[in-house]
């Protein structure tokens, strides 16, 4: 199968799997209409000119919340993007799912080639992108995070195993640049697929002739993935404690049964809705058959001897296995006791690595069945059989207005149970009526945009100013051209003294200690990526 050709089908078949995305309307899933009042937060601050916006100046009836300090940016950036030619937000959360299906499905056909030839790629491919899961995330959840970083999973795989295998230095850059993108896309899942990649480079490192070189670049793509996306993850990190409403889900009541991993359904409820209209945890009648076709190969492969390729399935064997148990409630006391497996939130979600697994070995089974016709089954399979969960059962008729308009919507944190908001914030605050509270004088100008405030304050004392916005680290108030703290009210909310006379007053929303360090690590890890093209390149020329 020419290279060509075998790319036309994987964009061909990923065009199949992501064309409803593409029609007028939104569909109703989970996270969808969080994302539309995201997005418009976001874009917001954005175009106020906070080049990493961490505020959300609209919510939380609009005394505002740190939500982007904890909220993975990718798809805000890509939809800003979008927006920016005029695309509504809810056009973009589609196009950004779509074209992260396609990426997903080209990077998986790249990383399966390696090991399986373009057939196996092509075959891998499509498991990957008809698997059940992904179509939960896409047309029942909606987590456009999450689907980014299904895109950026098989992507990091691929780029890992050709620096290795191939001693190519470019490739351990791309590998930090997908790492830093899977943790951007979704930090949930990028902690949850960590562990895995980590065994998986380990494991093409036993197999180098050159283990040193291996080693050490593996460090350095693992340094720069995580030194790119600091400026998200230390100060989510380090800065957890000034919000509230983190863990606010039941593990225990989310485990998928045996019998629900491996019986096809399909609804749009959530996972411990009512069996009728529950989500679907399958694992998918051709992964199952792929995970079956897998272990005929392997016994084969085991009496022909073949042990390297033998090694490598069972690599992956091993890990379905350890993952599938993890999916089943007597996994629990293991969810319990292991740090950081309560950040998953979950158990299903561990889906997101079975079909990586099962798709990656689907392409295996061309090693031993190179018939044709069994070759064309194998790619029309799990079309057949997921093509029809490839759609939303109907579609919103609404634009982006209806939803930042509406105080259902743009009134909350954007998560449910409060989550995001700040530990100091009073909840029983009403609306808003004035964004300055003055306690003696007038204000008599204010310039309000997302994180800055201009005001000119005319006082015949010393008083208190109130700003109508949660306080939270980072908000800065300078009177006079001269820096002075602010603190929290009873209520939470920003407050401060002015002197007498008339005064001059700028509030802004800054970085904190650790958010310079960690925007510090990001920049210094960019320009290090700049520098060395610059020096790749004119060492190419010479």
């Amino acid at each position: 199968m020419k290279g060509f050709l075998s790319i036309f089908l994987v964009l061909f078949f990923s065009f199949v799997a992501a064309r409803s995305l593409l029609a007028p309307g939104l569909p109703p899933t989970h996270d969808g209409e969080y994302h539309i009042i995201r997005f418009y937060e976001f874009d917001k601050t954005l175009r106020a000119g906070d080049l990493y916006p961490r505020w959300a100046q609209d919510l939380n009836n609009g005394y505002g919340v740190p939500l982007f300090n904890y909220v993975y940016p990718l798809p805000n950036y890509i939809a800003s993007f979008f927006h920016l030619f005029g695309v509504s937000f809810i056009d973009a959360f589609k196009l950004s799912m779509f074209f992260a299906a396609i990426v997903g499905s080209i990077a998986m056909y790249l990383w399966a080639k390696i090991f399986w030839g373009e057939v196996g790629g092509v075959v891998s491919s499509v498991f990957y992108t008809f698997a059940p899961y992904h179509f939960v995330d896409i047309y029942v959840r909606g987590s456009v995070g999450e689907v980014w970083a299904l895109a950026f999973f098989p992507a990091f795989l691929w780029s890992a195993t050709v620096f290795i295998k191939e001693r190519r230095p470019r490739f351990v850059v791309l590998s930090g640049i997908f790492l830093s993108l899977i943790i951007f896309s979704h930090n949930i899942l990028a902690l949850m697929f960590f562990p895995f990649a980590l065994f998986y480079v380990l494991f093409l490192i036993f197999f180098s002739k050159e283990k040193l070189y291996a080693i050490r670049y593996t460090l350095y793509a693992i340094f720069l993935g995580l030194g790119l996306s600091a400026i998200f993850w230390l100060p989510a990190i380090f800065e957890a404690n000034y919000v509230k409403g983190l863990q606010i889900y039941d593990i225990e009541n989310n485990f998928p049964e045996l019998y629900q991993l491996f019986i096809p359904s399909w609804g749009s409820g959530f996972s411990n809705d009512d069996l009728p209209n529950q989500m679907s945890p399958q694992i998918g009648i051709a992964n199952i058959f792929s995970l079956l076709g897998t272990v005929i190969v392997l016994i084969i492969l085991l009496r022909r001897k073949q042990k390297s390729v033998s090694l490598l399935i069972l690599f992956f064997l091993l890990w379905f296995t350890v993952v599938f148990f993890l999916l089943l409630p007597a996994s629990l006391p293991i969810w319990l006791h292991v740090p950081l497996m309560n950040y998953f939130q979950f158990p299903w979600r561990l889906l997101s690595l079975e079909i990586l697994f099962l798709a990656f070995l689907a392409g295996s089974m061309i090693m031993i069945w190179k018939n044709k016709i069994f070759l064309a089954l194998m790619v029309i399979f799990p079309i057949v059989l997921g093509v029809g969960y490839a759609k939303p059962p109907f579609y919103f008729n609404r634009d982006d207005i209806y939803y930042i308009s509406r105080s259902n919507f743009i009134d909350g944190t954007n998560s449910p149970g409060d989550l995001f908001n700040t530990v100091w914030f009073n909840k029983g605050l009403k609306k808003q009526k004035e964004k300055i509270l003055v306690g003696h004088g007038m204000l008599t100008d204010v310039q309000i945009n997302p994180t800055k405030y201009l005001l000119r304050v005319e006082v015949n004392s010393d008083s208190q100013v109130t700003v109508n916005t949660v306080y939270f680290p980072g908000w800065t108030a300078m009177i006079n051209k001269k820096e002075i703290d602010t603190k929290p009210d009873n209520n939470g909310l920003i407050t401060f003294f002015v002197p007498e006379s008339t005064n001059y007053i700028v509030l802004f929303f800054k970085n904190t200690f650790v958010r310079m360090i960690a925007t510090s690590i990001s920049l210094v890890s960019f320009f290090s990526i700049i520098l060395y093209l610059v020096l790749y390149f004119r060492y190419e020329k010479k």
